[in-house]
């Protein structure tokens, strides 16, 4: 009797030390969240960022912003040609005043103060003129952009011009001014930035019939036509592997290089035979598909374009005699020969490793629902080789 009482508590301790299933799966669960949100804030800092965009809905990109992205960058997002874009990113900003008079200010508290200003750009929808004055015997106009200062603080004049130029009367849709100048010191000076004012004068300076020169405006205007800014600026990434690519390499230039890889993977029964076939070193270097949806990182609420974009990734094995198709570094090679020979113990076979990488580029909305186009490097293995 006594021996069944032990033996009835032993069970009951060993029980009791025993992790519950429901104990088991919380545990792991936990685990897999804080691998799964260390692994997010890492991907982030990739992207430039410390935190995902608040998310925005079904907001939609201006049309400028979604051509350059499409003259830029291929469908996956893998840039066209880096010489295109001027920088490395290019922001579009709405007018927060909303005025009926001709006056913007553009709220630029989302640009960081590290970021080097290239080149800003006013853009302004013009109008058809009413139609009861569209015999006018004014054929152009001067249009002149200027900055708006303070002038208890500069002590100066109210106003700075910064572009100015001859316009048709006649004529319709966008106009572009730069007004870098203006933008520089508004960086350099967040207080500064009191907006823009746009006057139009008839060639002999007198001001102009605004009801025959209209420009839209964010308060009665579709966005499509709202005034708009666009900065074009490098934020100091720079390409930190491999070498930056030759402007004289046709391959690097053009996407059409790339091999068309399946974005899908291998069937399971695929997959495993190329695994034998990699342990018995059948499987040479060579690149193969890895992409990357955004969807199911849970990043396309804020992500214009790409959805996804393919990264690849290198695999197989680098036997020796390396030949040129594997497109080996001296340094490689003579790794090769060494373990050939085991003329020293523990030099293991040189490693397929990417040795080209293309830039891709992205188009999403900040947390002030501007939109932003940013350039990417090292982000696509564009071949593989033995190293």
């Amino acid at each position: 009797m006594m021996l069944f009482v032990i033996s009835l508590a032993a069970l009951a301790c060993t029980a009791a030390a025993r992790p519950s299933l429901s104990y088991l799966e919380n545990h792991f669960s936990a685990e897999t969240g804080e691998v799964r949100s260390a692994a997010i804030k890492r991907l982030l800092e990739v992207f430039g960022m410390e935190d995902p965009p608040a998310v925005h809905g079904h907001k939609q990109a201006p049309q400028y912003m979604l051509d350059l992205y499409n003259t830029v960058a291929d469908v996956d997002g893998v840039t066209k040609d880096p010489y295109l874009l001027e920088g490395n990113t290019v922001r579009s900003f709405f007018d927060k005043l909303h005025s009926e008079q001709v006056e913007f200010r553009f709220n630029l508290s989302t640009v960081a103060r590290t970021e080097k200003v290239l080149t800003a750009e006013l853009h302004l929808f013009k109008l058809r003129p009413q139609s009861t004055l569209t015999f006018n015997r004014h054929h152009f106009c001067q249009v002149s952009v200027y900055q708006l200062l303070d002038t208890s603080r500069n002590n100066t004049q109210g106003r700075k011009l910064l572009s100015s130029r001859l316009i048709p009367v006649h004529s319709t849709g966008w106009e572009v001014f730069i007004i870098t100048q203006a933008v520089r010191s508004w960086m350099v000076d967040e207080g500064s930035n009191l907006g823009l004012h746009v006057v139009v004068r008839t060639l002999g300076g007198s001001m102009m019939d605004m009801k025959l020169i209209r420009f839209a405006s964010g308060r009665t205007h579709h966005q499509s036509k709202q005034p708009m800014l666009v900065l074009f600026t490098d934020d100091g990434r720079r390409s930190t592997t491999l070498e930056s690519i030759d402007p004289n390499d046709t391959t690097a230039t053009a996407t059409s290089s790339l091999p068309q890889t399946p974005m899908s993977g291998p069937s399971s029964r695929t997959a495993r035979s190329l695994d034998y076939s990699e342990e018995e070193g059948a499987l040479p270097c060579q690149r193969q598909a890895l992409y990357v949806d955004f969807e199911e990182i849970g990043w396309s609420s804020w992500i214009v374009s790409p959805r996804g974009y393919n990264a690849y990734h290198c695999k197989g094995s680098c036997p020796f005699p390396l030949g040129q198709n594997m497109r080996p570094t001296n340094h490689a090679t003579v790794q090769s020969i060494i373990n050939a020979l085991k003329l020293i113990n523990g030099i293991q076979t040189p490693c397929c490793v990417p040795d080209k990488l293309f830039s891709i580029n992205l188009l999403y909305f900040d947390d002030d629902e501007n939109v932003v186009l940013k350039h990417y490097n090292d982000m696509v293995a564009g071949s593989c080789g033995c190293h």
